[in-house]
């Protein structure tokens, strides 16, 4: 008996032997499923936020999915009722394969298919069947090969990356995305719940085809959680509560310009992590497509920020709205070539300043001009006549910016473009004229935020990016101006007045539009930001009205609100002259521009009022008292003007061409002046 009983165990060790043998011959003979599935490209903001995703082949969404970023309760649901054993198995659990025979035997149907979710997993990477027994016997041996070659983390992930979700989405994380617009990290237990549910029956279960389906598969998840003591009974009816959605959402769809150019440039690569920030990148969105719907149907909007410290570009916005036909939305504005109208002014007057040619208060005519040809005129067809430079450059006045460009040269200022890294482009083989100043070039957004951010911090050149995955940072950038230059400029655009008496506190910025009413332009900075805005229609078509005072600076300051907190303007470096006009050296009092005219003032002033010879009546032959007071006025000639009464001063005003005279009795007066270049002019008069 005892000898028939060792036969016996030794032949069931044998037998046992031999299985064992085959199934490990059969498993190393079963091909690994390859976790490395095709995901998603992905478009990050500064810290990680998805600002897009793209399909990969069919249109599908698959997202790849990190445990880190998942939340505890919807893996503990999952593993209670999809694989309780998962842990502990080797990608085949005989109990569960047991539980599902009984089941099968005794209710005559499958109640419970006895899948772990390794053997899911080599299913949904093979894309066999699942109910032949052939179909079974491969996904175990797919799933014990595969439990040889990867942890349980890894699995896990891998499942949750291609786990069905309805329609076109694969994996948790578009699920999540998709069914409740946010990440798998910040589900409601009722959420977790659902998405536990909806892999086994996708299409049947998806709550925008039959919502009860879906929720009576979600409460049965709850219900397995209640009696497996996950969750307690009233946090199982609070969850039952929540309606389930009813539809899809859209994915994240942020800075798709941008999005596209860098999967464009860089198709192999998986991740592009950006400088960007998410909740800027949609406050700006939204207050591009906002204003455009209330300019014109046609018009768009492009809006362009960085930080001018780092040159990282923290939001760019390419159009109104991507979709948006009527607009072309399609095309990135940011980086179209456009005529800059007069935002290059400030780099004109910074060169003026450090050449030496002016001084922000430095006397300079603004009168009608020519200049080879050339006549220059300011967009309200008015004349200032003699203003300080800082009041032509603050007022955007057109002669004066001529008048400084003719002394410092196109060409220099074509050049310093150049380094502050911008592209302009001329008319192919035209050399750069006095038009350029006026706009006469192509610039993009992207080209004037960095020369405006070359300003912004002290003259040194900007070298914008928007990605974290290119190189290192260069050290200090190219010399674009010299540090007293860009220090004026800054202190000159920052006492621009704003519309409708909208103080922009602590903001630099200038406006531009360009001829024909076809772009506005408002580029401004304080001391940490610099921020782009364009107006126009993408096509080039003029649009009446649109002017960048009203249209782009608007956006511009509520641009800058929605950045937050302003920073501080820098402060005034070394070596920086401040003086009123008349305490300039005698070289800076005036700047230093040819003189070219068309009705070019005379060689001297000329005493426009009174005129010589006239008799006036001023009150002497009234009651006993004195007369009434004179406005003398002056035209052409250079200020300061100084006036004299009978050969006795009167007064000298720096600026102003009118000056009070109260005389002091009747009779016959002699007035003259005497203008900044000691030319002079004399009248003679009657009072009485």
């Amino acid at each position: 008996m005892a000898r028939r009983l060792t036969l016996i165990l030794s032949g069931a060790a044998l037998l046992a032997l031999a299985v064992w043998l085959g199934l490990t011959t059969l498993v190393d003979r079963t091909p690994v499923p390859n976790l490395q599935v095709p995901t998603s490209t992905l478009v990050l903001d500064r810290d990680g936020r998805l600002l897009r995703p793209f399909t990969v082949e069919r249109g599908r969404w698959r997202l790849p999915v990190d445990l880190a970023a998942v939340d505890p309760r919807f893996i503990k649901l999952l593993l209670a009722v999809e694989d309780r054993r998962f842990c502990i198995h080797h990608g085949v659990d005989p109990l569960a394969l047991v539980r599902a025979a009984a089941q099968l035997a005794t209710r005559g149907h499958i109640v419970s298919g006895g899948s772990t979710l390794t053997m899911q997993l080599a299913r949904l990477i093979d894309g066999g069947g699942t109910r032949s027994a052939g179909g079974k016997v491969r996904q175990a041996l797919a799933a014990l090969a595969l439990e040889r070659s990867a942890d349980k983390a890894q699995i896990l992930a891998a499942y949750l990356t291609v786990a069905p979700y309805g329609g076109n989405l694969e994996g948790l994380r578009a699920g999540s995305l998709a069914w409740f617009g946010k990440e798998p990290k910040h589900l409601t237990t009722a959420e977790a719940a659902f998405l536990v549910a909806l892999p086994q029956a996708p299409e049947a279960r998806r709550p925008d085809r039959d919502p009860a389906a879906a929720r009576r598969a979600r409460d049965r998840v709850l219900g397995r959680a209640l009696a497996l003591g996950l969750i307690d009974a009233e946090a199982a009816a609070a969850a039952r509560r929540e309606p389930v959605p009813t539809g899809r959402r859209p994915f994240p769809m942020l800075a798709p310009h941008l999005g596209t150019r860098l999967a464009l440039a860089f198709p192999g690569r998986a991740v592009h992590r950006t400088t960007l920030d998410a909740g800027l990148q949609g406050r700006l969105e939204t207050l591009a497509a906002e204003r455009a719907a209330a300019i014109d149907p046609r018009v768009s909007v492009a809006i362009l920020a960085a930080d001018h410290g780092s040159g990282e570009v923290l939001a760019t916005v390419g159009s109104a709205g991507l979709f948006d036909g009527d607009r072309q939305g399609h095309v990135d504005m940011t980086r179209a070539l456009r005529s800059p109208g007069s935002t290059l002014k400030p780099l004109i007057y910074g060169l003026a300043f450090e050449s030496g040619i002016a001084h922000p208060e430095s006397l300079i005519e603004d009168r009608p001009t020519a200049f080879a040809g050339y006549v220059p005129g300011n967009f309200d067809r008015s004349f200032q006549g003699t203003v300080t430079v800082r009041r032509a450059l603050a007022l955007s006045l057109n002669v004066p910016a001529v008048q400084l460009l003719d002394a410092v040269g196109p060409a220099r200022l074509l050049a310093r473009m150049r380094r502050a890294g911008a592209v302009p482009l001329l008319a192919e083989g035209a050399p750069p004229s006095l038009a350029i100043g006026l706009g006469g070039l192509g610039l993009s957004l992207f080209d004037l935020v960095r020369i405006y951010g070359a300003i912004a911090r002290g003259g040194q050149s900007l070298d914008l990016h928007e990605t974290l995955d290119g190189p290192a940072a260069a050290g200090p950038g190219r010399r674009v101006l010299d540090a007293r230059a860009a220090w004026y400029l800054t202190s000159i655009l920052s006492e621009v007045p704003a519309p409708n008496d909208a103080a922009p506190r602590g903001i630099s910025y200038k406006t531009g539009t360009s001829y024909g009413y076809r772009d506005a332009w408002a580029i401004g900075y304080d001391g940490r930001r610099v921020v782009g805005v364009w107006v126009g229609r993408p096509d080039g078509a003029p649009v009446p009205g649109l002017k960048g005072v009203d249209m782009a600076v608007p956006i511009l300051l509520d641009a800058f609100t929605r950045l937050g907190p302003r920073s501080p303007l820098p402060s005034a470096p070394a070596g920086v002259l401040m003086a009123a006009t008349n305490a300039l050296p005698p070289t800076l009092r005036h700047a230093r521009v040819r003189d070219a005219g068309v009705g070019a003032a005379p060689a001297g002033p000329e005493i426009a009022f009174p005129p010589d010879g006239a008799r006036l009546e001023v009150g002497f032959n009234q009651a006993a008292g004195p007369g009434a007071t004179l406005a003398l006025k002056v035209r052409n000639g250079y200020p300061p003007f100084t006036w004299f009464a009978d050969d006795r001063p009167i007064g000298q005003e720096p600026f102003a061409r009118t000056i009070e005279w109260q005389p002091v009795g009747p009779g016959y007066a002699a007035i003259s002046v005497v203008d900044g270049r000691g030319r002079s002019s004399r009248v003679r008069v009657y009072l009485r």
